[in-house]
């Protein structure tokens, strides 16, 4: 008894607190899923705390503010590396971090308010509210991946990325994997009020999770024999990678990396980091003569930025073992406020700047002329993604025929060491699985890897860490569904349920 008195108080506080409060600590515990923390269960109770919470309400206005509140939450903690970029120059742009961690979390819970003030419009009885709550949910994180420019970071599906469920996202995609979480969050909820669901609740869940395991267990193809790639890491500081004397420093580090084993067993590709040179490709020739030497032979693909008329871009090169420039991709998907600004004139009046543009390109960069494969090296077409190019799935499927593989440079640097570049490195693990091919990641501090057609991390190199690996290219694996259709059989699976729901909550008005 004693024990049982001695714990109610504890209890107290958060049940006491207002609900706002509580539905801003459920959307803080639900991020907890994400990287690099990946306690997916945290999610699932995280949003069952959350819909119990909505559930409750009486209207769409109270609804719309709990679901606002649980979404900054959510955002504010899953997303707390954007004041990242703001302290690379911490006297110049520092006094804009708390505003843009503000800003952008209360502005994604816009979708959060919205979904959940309609789910309680469509309320009915439990088994409805639960639906409803996941569907619309489900909706609202679809809409963000795709509205204006997108930003498909941090999806509430996200958090089963190196967990078992992770491997149905080859036929369900990543809102497939959110509308699972949000549906297991809602039958959580439920089972909580009625315990006769709970057998109803986890059956399901646990069929998809030995799906999962059972498809991340399947064998792929050895890499004995496959192409060797050398991924070099320079670990340049933001701070200091366009500084003269320190660009010279990483610029030689990676030329060392580069040389390192010239009389050894070459690999056939080397593979440097977004923005890897400090100087544009029209004025790069005698550094890259000097790659050139290096490599000894063996081709390089690299990150630059490139100067074309009034227009700049930020790109890949590939230059054989002779030197001749091979391919240029220029990066199509920019971000937005760090490589152009949206009503760019209206915004530098006012004193915002760019922060990923350099060399004079103050009006920002140009966005290249779409998806397109490439072949460095003669290891087969790849796809490349520069950066922020790899959180949007739908972009990989924008090329007429297949890759062979998957390329990523990127410069996590921007995004501190806290939780921003395991993300980053996430996502691009889920590109694997959901297209079935192998994707190697150069990244200037890190995290570099290799990564095999079903998610696995075959190697890879530390935050944080200058160095430079050789891996063997992964094996590519038969077409997946989603990466044939994409978002749209889940997009229609949403549409209709919130549908039957609509239909639903007429019928009972009537």
């Amino acid at each position: 008894m004693a024990d049982s008195e001695s714990a109610e108080p504890r209890a107290r506080p958060i049940a006491a607190a207002p609900a706002a409060v509580q539905a801003a600590l459920a959307g803080a515990a639900a991020a907890l899923g994400q990287a690099p923390v990946s306690i997916p269960f945290a999610t699932v109770l995280g949003l069952a705390w959350l819909f119990h919470l909505v559930s409750g309400t009486a209207d769409f206005r109270r609804a719309a503010a709990l679901g606002w509140a649980g979404g900054t939450g959510y955002f504010a903690v899953a997303l707390f590396w954007i004041v990242e970029p703001f302290l690379v120059e911490a006297a110049v742009h520092g006094w804009m971090a708390p505003f843009a961690l503000v800003g952008l979390s209360g502005g994604l819970a816009l979708l959060w308010a919205l979904a959940l003030g309609f789910a309680r419009l469509l309320a009915g009885g439990l088994p409805r509210r639960a639906l409803a709550f996941a569907v619309l949910l489900g909706v609202a994180e679809l809409a963000r991946s795709y509205l204006l420019t997108g930003f498909p970071w941090a999806l509430i599906g996200h958090v089963w990325i190196g967990w078992a469920p992770m491997h149905l996202a080859a036929w369900i995609g990543p809102h497939g994997l959110t509308l699972l979480t949000t549906l297991s969050a809602a039958a959580v909820a439920a089972a909580r009020r009625k315990a006769v669901l709970v057998p109803a609740a986890l059956a399901p869940f646990a069929i998809l999770y030995a799906a999962g395991a059972w498809m991340g267990a399947r064998p792929i193809p050895s890499d004995d024999g496959r192409p060797i790639v050398r991924l070099v890491q320079p670990n340049a500081a933001q701070h200091l990678k366009w500084d003269p004397y320190h660009a010279r420093e990483f610029v030689e580090r990676q030329i060392r990396f580069t040389a390192t084993g010239a009389a050894e067993r070459r690999p056939d590709l080397i593979v440097w980091p977004e923005t890897a040179l400090p100087l544009p490709l029209r004025d790069s020739g005698p550094t890259l003569e000097r790659i050139v030497v290096a490599a000894a032979g063996v081709p390089v693909a690299l990150g630059i930025q490139r100067l074309d008329g009034p227009d700049a871009y930020n790109s890949l090169i590939a230059i054989d073992g002779m030197g001749k420039l091979t391919e240029v991709y220029d990066k199509r998907h920019l971000v937005p406020f760090g490589e152009y600004l949206p009503g760019g004139r209206f915004l530098e009046r006012l004193g915002l700047g760019l922060f990923a543009s350099h060399m004079g390109v103050g009006q920002g960069f140009s966005a290249g002329s779409g998806p397109r494969l490439i072949d460095p090296g003669g290891l087969g077409p790849a796809l490349p993604l520069i950066c922020y190019e790899a959180i949007f799935p739908q972009d990989l499927r924008g090329v007429p025929e297949r890759p062979r593989w998957l390329l990523q440079l990127t410069n996590d640097a921007w995004f501190g060491r806290v939780s921003g570049p395991y993300q980053h490195l996430a996502q691009a693990r889920l590109r694997a699985v959901e297209q079935g091919l192998p994707l190697i990641r150069a990244a200037n501090t890190g995290i570099s890897a290799a990564i095999d057609a079903r998610g696995r991390i075959a190697a890879d190199l530390p935050l944080g860490e200058a160095g430079y690996l050789d891996v063997a290219l992964p094996a590519a694996l038969p077409p997946t569904p989603y990466s044939r259709a994409g978002d749209l059989p889940v997009a229609a699976l949403l549409l209709l349920a919130l549908g039957c729901l609509c239909v639903a909550r007429v019928r009972e008005r009537h």
